[in-house]
C-alpha cells in the first residue's frame, strides 16, 4: 500500500467522506397532515433491537411532526427517483403535500401511523426509542418495528450525498474480501 499525501481540510467538511448510507425519504404523519423529507444523515445505532438515528433539523417542517406522533417511516429510494429525491428536499410540507405533488402513493403502515412510500425500494416503519438526543442534537433514535423491502434486485442502485450538491450512485458489488470477514466479530 502507498501511503496518501494529505493537506489540512475545513473540518466541516468530514461529511462528504463519513456519509457513505443512501439517502432515504423520511415520511411522517400528525394529526391528519402528512410529510416526507430527504434524509442523507442517519446511521444504524443498534442490531437488537434494530436502531437507526436521524438527523432532522428543528427547522425542518418534518421535526414537530415526528416528535408529536413518535413514529416515521424511512423509505429507501433507487437512483431512478433521485430527480424526485432531490426536488422533494427544495420544497416544503409547510408549503405543498409532497406526495401530491410528486406523484408518490403513500401506503399505510401495519405497526405505525406515518406512511409507506410504495415508490421506494423498501419502507421501515419506526417508533421513537429514544427522545433526549432531540433537544439538544436533533438526533432521532428510532426502532425499527416493521420492515418491508423488494425482493427484486437484489442490491439495488442508491444514491448516496457527497455534500455541496455532489451525489454518488451505489457501484458495484464484490465478494472478494469475503473469506478474510469475521461476522464474530461484529460482536466484540
Amino acid at each position: 500500500m502507498k501511503p496518501f499525501v494529505k493537506a489540512d481540510a475545513p473540518v466541516w467538511q468530514v461529511r462528504r467522506l463519513l456519509e457513505p448510507g443512501p439517502i432515504v425519504l423520511l415520511s411522517s404523519a400528525f394529526e391528519g397532515e402528512r410529510n416526507v423529507m430527504t434524509l442523507g444523515w442517519h446511521m444504524i445505532m443498534g442490531f437488537e433491537p434494530s436502531l437507526v438515528g436521524c438527523y432532522v433539523w428543528d427547522q425542518n417542517h418534518s421535526h414537530q411532526m415526528i416528535r408529536k406522533s413518535k413514529v416515521a417511516v424511512i423509505n429507501v429510494p433507487t437512483v431512478e427517483m433521485a430527480s424526485t429525491v432531490v426536488d422533494i428536499g427544495n420544497c416544503s410540507g409547510r408549503d405543498v403535500d409532497k406526495f401530491e405533488k410528486f406523484g408518490l402513493t403513500a401506503e399505510p403502515g401495519e405497526q405505525v401511523s406515518a406512511p409507506l412510500i410504495a415508490e421506494c425500494f423498501a419502507s421501515f416503519e419506526c417508533r421513537l426509542a429514544d427522545a433526549r438526543p432531540i433537544e439538544r442534537y436533533n438526533l432521532f433514535v428510532f426502532e425499527v418495528v416493521k420492515a418491508h423491502v423488494a425482493t427484486s434486485p437484489r442490491w439495488p442502485r442508491t444514491i448516496h450525498y457527497r455534500g455541496d450538491g455532489v451525489f454518488m450512485v451505489s457501484g458495484e458489488n464484490t465478494s472478494r474480501w469475503r473469506k478474510r470477514f469475521r461476522p464474530d466479530m461484529l460482536d466484540e
